[in-house]
């Protein structure tokens, strides 16, 4: 992942797909008065052309789009790029916030939002950014590698398809073996701590993670602390 943040705000783009116009030019006004570079695009498919010839700093990307929608918008950046995604949405039920994350947004807002709310998110999820970005470590276990400088985790072997949350919440529980994390500290550590979200978005990227990492020979696994929380035990 390259470096973005090490920059005031006048030099981060953030491109804006979403095909209302009023809802586009209203983010574009309260991000203009912030001092961020703004693109506006009114469907996925031009938005993701964009993307392809100058990746921005960050995505505001809306689910609801003609076209090419933003389940599919967001797939096909992953497949270029770890660069931030925040998803808008008019969609509030539990499954469609937590498939947005599985498929790799940083966050997500349900519309209609309060912009102040908006701007706070924007700026977490590039703090977020930043901070992984400076990062530059290798954790390894028998049979498991997590590279952060690379964004990708190693297991038996065969490279894991690993959305960043995913990888980042693996990133962080190996990084502290044996010791417990309450939902909410995770939520914290790994979302930051003015993410919105549900604390049983936790719950669904252990279990995904516990799928993908299931082997009898393993001498570590991520464990429920029941009542507390969860951690990764090494034996």
């Amino acid at each position: 992942m390259k470096a973005l943040i090490d920059m005031n705000n006048s030099d981060l783009r953030i491109m804006i797909i979403d095909d209302d116009p009023n809802i586009g030019q209203l983010i574009r006004l309260y991000l203009d008065k912030e001092g961020y570079i703004t693109e506006y695009y009114s469907d996925g498919l031009s938005g993701l052309a964009a993307f392809k010839e100058n990746p921005p700093n960050l995505v505001l990307l809306d689910i609801m789009l003609p076209g090419m929608d933003g389940w599919e918008v967001c797939k096909n950046i992953r497949r270029l790029s770890e660069i931030p995604i925040i998803m808008l949405t008019a969609k509030g039920e539990t499954f469609d916030k937590v498939l947005g994350l599985e498929l790799g947004a940083d966050d997500y807002i349900v519309k209609p939002f309060d912009p102040k709310e908006l701007m706070a998110r924007v700026k977490a999820v590039l703090r977020r950014t930043k901070g992984i970005q400076e990062k530059d470590k290798i954790i390894s276990y028998p049979n498991l590698t997590v590279n952060f400088t690379d964004y990708t985790a190693v297991f038996m072997g065969k490279t894991l398809d690993l959305p960043p949350k995913e990888l980042e919440l693996l990133y962080f529980l190996a990084s502290n073996p044996n010791k417990v994390f309450t939902r909410e500290q995770l939520l914290e550590q790994v979302w930051g701590y003015d993410f919105f979200g549900d604390s049983r978005t936790v719950d669904v990227h252990i279990k995904r993670l516990r799928e993908k990492l299931a082997s009898e020979k393993n001498t570590w696994s991520i464990k429920t602390v029941w009542g507390v929380g969860y951690k990764f035990e090494v034996k």
